[in-house]
């Protein structure tokens, strides 16, 4: 890219509001989801999206493509000082012994020396060694490898045995979440504890949320996409969205979400839209990820 156009696109990149989470340190309230980008399309588009805004990018070992997430943050000339970099540790590696070697890999594959936001992927429950990893976990937050820490697809019950057994819970819980599929109980579980509620698929992935004739018409009348609709309502909501796009377009449209707001009529129509089903189909309780 010219540095004309890349000049042109930081000069209208949007003023991306911010969290403050329970250990004091500033989360992006929108990010950029990677899955399910290899290693070649995340090199190719990760710029892209940091030259449009984004600041918060999200990966996993799992995805495959934490090494193509790290080329892309070099070559876009933004500094990694000014980037909320968040990985994920893998089923197969929890347990207090093999955390140090996972997150080494992840490190290594990203090229940094740290991370903003370290996840547990999946609880994992039949494994039942999601404790020893957290603790794990929070011994290389205090060695400095992690600024936070935090969990994915937790249920109450996990988060509480974290708390009884370590005496502290995660910052952030990043879980499916979408207008279809709101996860009230659980948020509400959040707010209580201080816990910063995360949305994977926040745009309903194999769900037909985006053909709502409801997110069409608050659309016309707010000059606005249904995604757009969509990714207001989690920001309005408290919720941090993660959307993923391949298109220029649509990032710069997915993240054009700060400067203006749903009504309170609109907010109470997209949670009637509520059905309380999954687009994915994973139980926390009993999903198993490798």
């Amino acid at each position: 890219m010219s540095d004309h156009k890349n000049k042109a696109l930081q000069d209208a990149v949007p003023d991306v509001a911010h969290h403050v989470l329970r250990d004091g340190h500033k989360i992006p309230q929108l990010g950029f989801g990677t899955y399910p980008m290899d290693d070649a399309e995340a090199e190719a588009l990760l710029p892209e999206a940091l030259w449009r805004g984004y600041r918060l990018l999200d990966t996993a070992v799992n995805y495959g493509n934490e090494r193509g997430v790290g080329r892309g943050i070099r070559h876009s000339g933004i500094s990694r000082d000014d980037i909320f970099l968040t990985s994920k540790i893998p089923g197969r590696d929890h347990g207090r012994e093999s955390v140090r070697r996972s997150l080494e890999g992840s490190l290594r594959r990203l090229g940094t020396d740290y991370l903003d936001l370290y996840l547990i992927h999946w609880p994992n429950p039949g494994v039942d060694q999601y404790v020893q990893t957290w603790q794990a976990m929070l011994e290389a937050r205090d060695e400095g490898l992690i600024r936070s820490v935090g969990v994915s697809n937790f249920l109450p019950e996990h988060l509480l045995r974290l708390e009884a057994e370590t005496g502290e819970m995660p910052v952030v819980n990043q879980v499916e979440l979408h207008p279809q599929y709101q996860q009230e109980a659980l948020r509400a579980f959040h707010q209580e504890h201080r816990i910063l509620t995360q949305a994977w698929s926040p745009l309903g992935r194999k769900t037909d949320l985006l053909q709502s004739d409801w997110l069409a018409e608050i659309g016309r009348r707010q000059g606005r996409t249904p995604a757009q609709v969509v990714l207001r309502w989690h920001v309005q909501s408290g919720i941090v969205p993660i959307p993923k796009s391949s298109n220029p377009e649509r990032m710069a449209e997915n993240i054009d979400v700060f400067e203006w707001d749903l009504t309170d009529e609109q907010m109470e129509r997209l949670r009637m839209m509520h059905t309380g089903i999954s687009g994915s189909g994973f139980d926390p309780a009993a999903h198993e990820e490798m």
